[in-house]
């Protein structure tokens, strides 16, 4: 099961599934971008509340690339202080937008390119991946 939550929708819904039991191991998709920082520190906060009675792991944090200045360094900081890893960064790509348009992913439109080749990584990781967390250092904002 995955859940896709806006930024702005940060605000409690997102805890639903935790809730009811139905996620075990999540991993938040992020930007170097304040707002997104913002975004995903807030989810780590619903994850630790309901980590003890729900036994919900964090798995780790996805940069996905906006292009921001020192934005690899921001987002491993802010996982460190959110006690979890940076567990893959996946490079901006512009063929992400042309697969779109003609309504297929990345993996169907350019199967060979190094885009595709950067989610295979991920799935990789993600399946592969033992080191699953309970925040233990959120923040009211990630700069501080």
């Amino acid at each position: 099961m995955s859940d896709d939550v806006l930024g702005d929708v940060v605000c409690g819904g997102f805890a639903m599934p935790i809730r009811e039991g139905k996620a075990q191991e999540i991993y938040i998709v992020t930007s170097g971008e304040m707002m997104a920082m913002y975004a995903a520190n807030n989810i780590a906060r619903g994850i630790l509340k309901y980590a003890h009675s729900g036994g919900v792991r964090l798995g780790g944090l996805i940069c996905n690339s906006r292009k921001t200045d020192r934005e690899d360094e921001l987002i491993t900081t802010l996982a460190d202080r959110l006690s979890t890893q940076m567990i893959h960064f996946v490079p901006r790509d512009n063929i992400v937008q042309h697969a779109e348009l003609r309504r297929m992913t990345v993996n169907e439109y350019a199967p060979d390119s190094n885009q595709a080749n950067e989610y295979r990584t991920l799935a990789d990781k993600i399946i592969n991946n033992q080191n699953l967390a309970i925040p233990t250092h959120v923040y009211p904002s990630p700069y501080y």
